[in-house]
């Protein structure tokens, strides 16, 4: 019987519980707790190891690792989420088989610019955008509405409803603040406010896509209609009990095409194996366009993956199951 290892990033204090959005970086462990629940039923022998900082000392773990297959739930280091592309470039390097997608899809997914720019080239629609700092906003040219985010970050983290800026001053704010946070850098890109939607695209070579979901927004006149941090973590705030993900997506046979052959496309265009969420919106002339790829999304049951799982008739432990069998027949490719 094959031995799995759950591998994750192990929770601590860091630079996000400063800015009060340390819940996203606990959110591991409930995946964790769920992939293993799901490996007990399955009746695979497995394990848990919880990764720490250095790098160095992930190498030596890793290199004493028993196991047949790793189950790959490392989200990167707190504060550090270039690490998770790393840990996963050691694996590849172990020629140790493991869950979802590849260094190098996880590498890019993190740099949003290089990201769209590779969407923009193979002619997938998405927000035009502009990389600033607080020196560069006089020479922002793109229309207001925009959405400030940071280049090189994921879970919503430094999102908020005053992330929609509708004038230089309010741009310049914004840009101030992410860059101050998150790097020196900021993301201002085209707001499109039109229906949200996201998928799971799943497979190594033949994809399937078991549902779309949309996110309806019920929010009070005057509010922005974004995904912001809280709305995904803070189950007390307006933005959390406001939002919410309705799977199967009430949809027109060929939306549910186009957003299908998008997602596909940008999901082998962008190195994703295993499986990655496609996020999309589409603009005032019906279009669809691509948000954002994320590789290893949340699976935690309740996240938008494990429903579209759901809706397609699959059930979690059957979800899990697929996963690994899709990592031992991707080797280290």
């Amino acid at each position: 019987m094959l031995h799995v290892a759950i591998i994750h990033n192990q929770p601590e204090a860091d630079r996000y519980q400063a800015m009060g959005e340390s819940k996203a970086e606990f959110g591991v462990m409930d995946e964790v707790r769920a992939v293993d629940q799901a490996l007990q039923e399955l009746g695979y022998p497995h394990s848990l190891l919880p990764l720490h900082p250095p790098l160095t000392q992930v190498q030596k773990a890793l290199q004493s690792l028993q196991a047949d297959v790793v189950f790959n739930l490392f989200e990167g280091f707190d504060g550090s989420p270039e690490t998770e592309s790393q840990v996963a470039g050691m694996l590849e390097n172990l020629q140790i088989p493991f869950t979802g997608c590849p260094s190098a899809a996880l590498k890019l997914a993190l740099d949003k610019s290089r990201t769209k720019d590779l969407l923009t080239k193979a002619g997938i629609p998405t927000p035009q955008y502009r990389i600033l700092n607080p020196d560069q906003i006089s020479r922002f040219d793109l229309d207001y509405p925009c959405i400030v985010k940071p280049v090189a970050e994921d879970a919503s983290h430094g999102i908020s409803e005053n992330s929609i800026v509708h004038d230089p001053a309010a741009l310049a704010k914004q840009v101030r603040k992410i860059c101050e946070l998150f790097g020196g850098q900021a993301m201002v890109e085209e707001y499109v406010d039109g229906r949200e939607f996201n998928t799971t695209v799943i497979g190594y070579t033949r994809l399937t896509i078991p549902a779309i979901s949309e996110i309806v927004y019920t929010l009070p006149p005057g509010k922005p209609r974004i995904l912001t941090f809280e709305s995904k973590w803070d189950e007390q705030s307006l933005y959390y009990t406001h939002t919410k993900a309705v799977c199967p997506a009430p949809i027109t046979e060929s939306e549910k095409i186009s957003i299908g052959r998008i997602a596909r496309k940008a999901f082998l265009l962008t190195g994703c194996r295993g499986y990655a969420r496609i996020d999309l919106r589409q603009d005032h002339s019906g279009r669809f366009k691509v948000l954002e790829v994320n590789p290893n999304p949340d699976i935690t049951p309740g996240a938008g993956a494990s429903l579209q799982i759901a809706a397609a008739g699959l059930s979690y432990s059957q979800f899990i199951a697929k996963m690994i069998r899709l990592a031992l027949r991707k080797g280290v490719k």
